[in-house]
């Protein structure tokens, strides 16, 4: 066997992760607010970039001035198969969307449009994230404190956008009021039963106390957690008025105690945190801003922007260009010029990418849950991030991205996009239409509240009679969205139902 030399070309393709590339990804993630940062650090070190008029909600998300131009995103062929998202960015535009009905005849062909219009069914009613260090650095808000144990303790995506309204609605010193249960209710369509429910376990996050509509719950919210909530103990915390007034005999009697526990018992009264969100004072964006507007349409359907009054706007200055150009007096000036008038040009194409992704994402989400929007939370739909790729054929981390850290103020209410999202499960006749994850646990909820107390229904019993409906579910698969529900089983279930018709005779 002879070895010999030769030559040889062979051609292959792959995917170089160039920094602009990286900062184009990473720029999809960012919320509205984290962007006008990146975009007035851009304006500070380009001499080349000015900040347009923000306000306008019909203007595009680039504009033009006098002596200044906004360079476009080139076309796409849309038979074009993109691998993956960075493919997409890298080929320096974006797919059409065959799902999203987006109207752009009033909008330049190469411009990112802030407002998309569609649908006609009704609808009437009235690195990748941002940098560690910068996270670090800033205290964390309440409501980013409670969102994230929201996430983690909460697996019920229903629940969870109940939990994310009443965080929404939380007050800096960590308070809720009592009206603020009946307005959630109201918005979500659903019982103000439901939304208390929801309540007792956000009571039981990190701060102690926390969520608590009056003083004296916030004080028995902790009590509880040092197990010292005694019948003494609830007398005190419902009579705190008397202890304000120094009314110690009036407050021995009522809880029957002497006068040495009555002083322990305010000693330990005077440990708690009256206001346990005070600690995240600190932090001064305290208020979710949304990314994305939505209201309802003239004539039906819905009307999604991009909120206007965070949007960046940015202009590349041509004729500044032009004129900085003419006085150049070597080489390395000119190369230095043309770089920012590179990095300029990226940074407009990339916000315009990034406006028309985000628009294509919520829109489609808009039209999978159009029923959760006109009817309540009853109503939501089983999606996934893989269902609103294929649709606007984009790839699912794109998707992702996209719906990590936006929100969207609805009309009924302000939802981080990602809530939408919820896992599906087949139906046991072979219908086409699948169950949501979600509305299994709401039915297995409806029929254990609307169970016969003379005949408590089995585990066995529940199976039964959803697959009757036309649900095929495992027994075990019932015990845990049970359990997931904080619902106890037959055999409590039963106990306590006794006891309760006991106590009413």
């Amino acid at each position: 066997m002879a070895f010999t030399q030769r030559l040889e070309l062979r051609q292959t393709q792959s995917l170089v992760m160039t920094p602009q590339l990286q900062q184009a990804i990473k720029l999809l993630q960012l919320s509205n607010l984290e962007i006008g940062e990146f975009v007035d650090l851009e304006l500070q070190q380009n001499p080349l970039l000015e900040e347009g008029d923000r306000g306008d909600a019909n203007a595009p998300e680039t504009g033009l001035e006098a002596g200044q131009d906004r360079i476009g995103a080139p076309d796409l062929d849309a038979s074009a198969d993109v691998a993956d998202d960075a493919a997409l960015l890298a080929a320096g535009a974006l797919s059409e969307s065959t799902g999203a009905l987006m109207d752009d005849s009033d909008t330049p062909p190469d411009s990112a449009p802030a407002m998309m219009s569609f649908g006609d069914t009704g609808g009437s009613f009235d690195g990748e994230v941002s940098d560690f260090a910068e996270r670090l650095s800033r205290e964390q808000t309440l409501r980013e404190h409670l969102l994230g144990q929201l996430n983690t303790e909460i697996l019920d995506p229903r629940d969870r956008l109940i939990g994310a309204a009443l965080i929404e609605a939380v007050e800096p010193s960590g308070y809720l009021r009592e009206d603020d249960l009946t307005a959630t209710a109201a918005n979500l369509g659903i019982e103000v039963s439901r939304v208390e429910a929801i309540l007792k376990r956000l009571q039981q996050f990190d701060p102690q106390g926390v969520m608590a509509r009056t003083l004296s719950e916030c004080l028995a919210i902790q009590l509880r957690e040092r197990d010292r909530y005694d019948p003494a103990m609830a007398a005190l915390c419902d009579n705190l008025e008397l202890l304000a007034a120094r009314r110690f005999n009036d407050l021995c009697r009522l809880c029957g105690v002497d006068s040495a526990d009555l002083s322990d018992m305010i000693t330990e009264i005077r440990s708690l945190n009256p206001k346990p969100g005070d600690r995240f004072q600190s932090s001064g964006a305290d208020t979710i801003v949304p990314d994305l507007l939505m209201r309802p349409a003239h004539g039906g359907g819905w009307t999604i922007e991009l909120n206007p009054e965070t949007l960046p706007r940015v202009l590349v200055n041509r004729r500044y260009y032009t004129e900085v150009n003419r006085t150049c007096k070597n080489a390395k000036e000119k190369e230095y010029l043309s770089e920012r008038l590179n990095a300029a040009n990226w940074l407009v194409r990339s916000l315009d990418q990034r406006a028309n992704t985000i628009l294509k994402v919520a829109g489609e989400i808009v039209n999978q849950q159009e029923a959760f929007f006109r009817h309540g939370i009853s109503q939501l739909r089983p999606l996934v991030l893989r269902n609103i790729a294929e649709i606007i054929g984009m790839h699912e981390s794109t998707v992702s991205r996209v719906t990590s850290n936006k929100y969207m103020s609805t009309p009924r209410g302000m939802f981080e996009l990602k809530y939408f999202f919820s896992a599906a499960i087949q139906r046991s006749d072979g219908g086409e239409q699948a169950h949501s994850a979600e509305s299994i646990r709401h039915r297995l909820k409806t029929l254990i509240e609307t169970e016969n107390p003379a005949s408590i229904l089995s585990d066995d019993s529940l199976v039964e009679m959803m697959q009757a409906e036309g649900i095929e579910i495992a027994r075990r698969t019932v015990a845990k969205y049970r359990e997931q529900l904080g619902i106890p089983s037959s055999v409590q279930r039963r106990r306590q139902k006794s006891f309760s018709l006991a106590s009413a005779r």
